[in-house]
């Protein structure tokens, strides 16, 4: 009780702090006060996922039971994960928030940022459902507050205001689904829902699970709750963009976690299989939108709509191998989740940082009026190509190892014996590995047309260095997603405790054989260490290096196998060889001659490079049933005469074309029927009362 204390009283007092300084240092004291408090969370986080499970008791509700706050190792390593992204995205912002001086509230920014610490922190240990919302409500306000900073800017309230709204009905609908389940289970504690749920009629069972899976997806930017986030992210100040990435969707997936995930999921295959689908879907859609994408920000908002179906797929594969009583497979998928979530916070707020620090240094966050800045901002364009090549899944960066495992899990499925879920497993592979592909091509797109080339306007030909901490903030998280990517083995070890804590075991003995400890056959053990499996025993602490999922009756079998580490090392003795050759054979004496094709020009014009929207182009046209892009026409006219015709391309986002297009033309229609009830005549009004009353008498007797 006293650590979960200390995380809530820390940002609380640096709040206060905040209200009683000038408005000059609030972005200094920012860094300092929620640094230290975003320490302290993660520490607490790390702590907690080694020390196991702690439930304290802080007030009474009459009728509802106590209220509770606690830590358990899922929980604590969202602790951890909240408290790495504050701290780095603490650190950077003071060079990033002076721009808004003597525009925007400085302390109110920095009253906001820590007092959603807290809230964030509330919601990760709360342990009933009162609390958990009372907390999750408080969370969503801030984050409100902070997308709506630059109020005054055109489509900033409204974006901001959709945030709200999404998250409100899904707020409700959660809401609903536990309190369906807490009727069954006589209290409001997460520990009584879980032992009633297995008594509850399957049908409540599936309406809480539809209700809380719906509710906590939106929070995500899952498919169809997804329409929010595209438009909040660019909207919002670059660090806070990174903190909705990094921190606010993981608390979907927690949601998802602590009540679907937890008690509901589980039990019923098919419902297993709904998640599986819906993350495969959301995935492909959030991925081709980014493709085609011109402002990094919306680029890196649709990319955080991917990876959050890639994590949602990986719960669903481990949801349906519970179902179907494979627990070492669904610990798999399990901790290829949580590792991908995990990740994703890390490369996704060093993204949105650098997007805020190329759109401050060079006044674009349009790709195709950007290029050159890896000339002018190196250190920025470093940091960088680091989220790139982990996002886009590019060893030995932390992206790759949990994408490959998330792979390998879905192929897993093999051992299944329903058709129909394997064919519902087959065609969620086929949506990730496309969507795998895709995102490879989408970030190559975005550094290419950002950083390299020619600059293609002046702003971005005088574009300057980020502020030093800016560059301390991103190079945090860069440090971090490359210690992930080249230590998965410990990562997994790690991971698989947590998952052993609330779901199925044997996700570390499947994974990591210990080959710098025994047990292992000696001629299996054999065969690997011609190929290195044991390089570093005796210096680096045990199991070992190499992922691997050994199968069949003897344990010699090998379904697939990968070691990040070792990777490393031969790229480092590749790198250094390439290296040692320039050097001996240098270059003095050869011409190099640069004369690109330019009509005939010795140097190019910038005009005449590729842009980022010619290289979207083929994406956008391979899918464009999925786009659906229409072309208006407009004349222009001069004295009477028709003198040109402008046209303007414009798409309609496909979850406002499936999704909230026809519920809003049935609405409209219903509301229009209602309407012309209201026609001023008593007589038909009385008449209307006295069929509701027959009515409701008649259902009464009944019933």
């Amino acid at each position: 009780m006293n650590a979960v204390a200390l995380c809530l009283a820390l940002p609380l007092l640096g709040a206060v702090l905040a209200l009683a300084l000038r408005e000059r240092v609030a972005p200094l004291l920012l860094a300092v006060t929620a640094g230290i408090s975003s320490l302290v969370v993660l520490v607490t986080g790390l702590l907690g996922i080694a020390a196991g499970s702690a439930i304290y008791v802080f007030g009474q509700l009459p009728a509802l039971g106590p209220l509770e706050v606690g830590l358990d190792p899922m929980s604590s390593l969202f602790l951890a994960t909240t408290g790495a992204v504050f701290l780095a995205v603490a650190l950077a912002s003071p060079g990033y928030l002076p721009r808004y001086l003597g525009k925007y509230s400085l302390r109110g920014f920095s009253v906001g940022f820590h007092v959603l610490l807290a809230s964030i922190v509330l919601v990760l240990t709360a342990r009933d459902i009162v609390t958990f919302f009372v907390a999750w409500e408080v969370m969503s306000v801030l984050a409100y507050l902070l997308v709506a900073y630059e109020h005054r800017r055109e489509g900033t309230q409204g974006a901001a205001l959709s945030m709200l709204a999404a998250g409100e009905v899904g707020t409700m609908a959660a809401i609903v689904g536990l309190l369906l389940l807490s009727v069954h289970a006589g209290g409001t504690s997460f520990a009584a829902l879980a032992h009633a749920a297995r008594a509850v009629p399957a049908s409540v069972r599936w309406a809480a699970f539809l209700l809380t899976f719906f509710g906590f997806g939106v929070k995500a930017g899952l498919f169809p709750g997804m329409g929010w986030l595209p438009r909040a992210h660019p909207a919002a100040p670059a660090n806070a963009s990174a903190l909705l990435s990094g921190v606010i969707l993981n608390l979907g997936i927690y949601g998802i976690l602590r009540s679907a995930g937890s008690f509901l999921a589980p039990l019923l295959v098919p419902a297993a299989v709904i998640v599986l689908l819906i993350g495969a879907v959301t995935a492909l859609l959030g991925i081709l939108y980014a493709n085609t994408e011109s402002d990094i920000k919306r680029m890196l908002a649709h990319s955080s709509i991917e990876n959050m179906g890639l994590i949602t797929v990986g719960l669903g594969a481990a949801f349906t191998f519970t179902a179907m009583h494979f627990p070492v497979l669904a610990a798999m998928a399990f901790v290829a989740a949580l590792f991908h979530l995990v990740n994703h916070s890390l490369y996704k707020s060093l993204l949105f940082l650098g997007a805020g620090a190329v759109d401050q240094q060079a006044g674009s966050r349009h790709m195709d009026r950007l290029g050159g800045l890896v000339r002018r901002m190196p250190w920025t364009s470093g940091f960088f190509l680091a989220g790139v090549l982990s996002i886009a899944a590019f060893p030995p960066f932390n992206g790759f190892a949990s994408e490959w495992l998330l792979i390998q899990s879905l192929l897993r499925s093999v051992e299944l014996a329903p058709v129909g879920v394997k064919t519902a497993f087959a065609f969620a592979g086929v949506l990730v590995a496309l969507t795998a592909g895709l995102a490879a091509t989408a970030f190559v797109r975005a550094y290419a047309m950002s950083f390299l080339g020619l600059g293609r306007s002046q702003q971005a030909e005088e574009a300057r260095e980020a502020p030093a901490a800016l560059r301390w903030g991103m190079g945090i998280l860069a440090a971090l997603c490359l210690l992930l990517g080249i230590t998965p083995t410990y990562v997994v070890s790690g991971l698989s405790r947590i998952v052993a804590s609330f779901g199925p075991r044997g996700a570390q003995g499947a994974l990591v054989p210990p080959f710098f400890g025994t047990g292992l056959p000696a001629a299996f053990a054999s065969t690997f260490q011609s190929i290195g499996s044991h390089v570093g025993k005796g210096v680096l602490p045990a199991p070992g290096l190499v992922l691997m999922h050994r199968i069949g009756p003897d344990g010699t079998g090998v379904a697939f196998a990968a070691s990040p580490s070792y990777l490393m090392l031969m790229l480092l003795v590749l790198l250094a060889a390439a290296y040692g050759l320039r050097v001996v054979l240098g270059t003095r004496g050869a011409t190099v001659l640069r004369r690109p094709w330019d009509g005939g020009r010795y140097r190019l014009w910038p005009e005449a490079t590729y842009t980022a929207t010619g290289f979207a182009a083929p994406v956008r046209v391979l899918f464009s049933s999925i786009f659906r892009r229409t072309v208006e026409h407009d004349e222009v006219r001069e004295n009477a005469f028709r003198v040109g015709i402008q046209r303007q391309p414009q798409e309609t986002y496909i979850v406002d074309r499936v999704v909230s297009g026809p519920l809003w033309w049935v609405t409209s229609r219903i509301a229009g029927a209602l309407a012309s009830l209201h026609h001023g005549r008593l007589n038909l009004y009385i008449t209307y009362v006295f069929i509701v009353l027959l009515a409701a008498l008649v259902l009464a007797h009944v019933w």
